[in-house]
């Protein structure tokens, strides 16, 4: 296992993209090969913004193929959820196979296990796991908040070294920061700049699949010392990923990359596509960007 694994900087969970109900991986390389040109950190497959509960085992091995191919050398972490334990272990022991730099493994979906169950999930995981978990904090999908007490108490474990924070408790973000252990990534796109200026080393930002070069040039502002810079850069940002989410996620990403010519408009339903308004908001605050 990595002894000092290192999640700074600016990851994008990947889109999925789509072409008449299929996998396009052609489109994936293509979208890929565009971000890494950007100065991202690296890249995220299959996690939620991947719509990755609609693919199946075989599709996010061939997806995550893909990412490894096209990345260009920058690091890969594939995302992972489940409820079935003995199931989930399996499958992070399938992963401990792959050349990838880190898991995203969330609380078990549905269950809403007790602290001790939640602690009890992700240390399993963690001793089976080939390369180290990056926890995924995020009440709102799972339905279990992390309590500062466990995260402290998992944070312990060699082989959990980070936290995607969409906690949505600024107290728990900065006593994690302040204890040191774990490396604290914004995963709520709108909260990057606070996150950063309280000693978060990077976000996981859905919406950095447009503007990155943006997104980019602020997590280095930050890291420089130059706080007057990244406070005139995040406005404009900050509006845009607000326009991304008043629609589920990836609807208005796909929507704006589609218009770009990086893939095409098609999500897997439940997922439907964004709507003709939602859309044009969006490209025209991407328009002035």
């Amino acid at each position: 296992m990595p002894t000092s694994p290192d999640f700074s900087g600016l990851w994008i969970p990947l889109v999925t993209p789509f072409h008449h109900g299929a996998v396009d991986h052609p489109a994936l390389t293509r979208l890929v090969s565009h971000l890494a040109k950007a100065g991202v950190r690296g890249f995220v497959a299959c996690g939620s913004t991947g719509e990755a509960a609609a693919l199946d085992k075989a599709e996010q091995l061939a997806v995550l193929d893909t990412v490894l191919q096209a990345s260009a050398g920058l690091p890969v972490v594939m995302g992972l959820s489940g409820y079935h334990l003995g199931q989930t272990q399996a499958w992070v022991r399938e992963l401990a196979r792959q050349p990838i730099a880190g898991l995203l493994v969330p609380a078990p979906h549905y269950i809403r296990p007790a602290p001790a169950g939640l602690q009890h999930w992700f240390s399993t995981l963690a001793n089976s796991a080939g390369q180290p978990l990056i926890l995924y904090d995020i009440p709102y999908r799972t339905g279990s908040v992390l309590p500062l007490e466990t995260l402290l108490a998992l944070a312990a474990h060699p082989n959990i070294r980070a936290i995607k924070d969409c906690g949505g408790d600024v107290d728990k973000t900065r006593a994690l920061i302040t204890d040191g252990r774990l490396q604290v990534l914004a995963g709520e796109d709108g909260q990057i700049l606070n996150t950063l200026t309280m000693g978060g080393v990077g976000a996981i930002a859905a919406s950095a699949h447009l503007c990155t070069a943006q997104f980019v040039q602020l997590l280095a502002w930050v890291r420089q010392g130059n706080p007057a810079q990244a406070q005139a850069l995040w406005p404009g940002l900050q509006a845009m990923t607000q326009a991304v989410f008043t629609e589920p996620n990836p609807a208005l990403i796909k929507a704006a990359l589609a218009h770009q010519g990086l893939i095409h408009n098609e999500l897997r339903l439940p997922m439907t596509a964004a709507s003709t308004s939602a859309t044009r908001q969006l490209l025209a605050l991407l328009d002035k960007a």
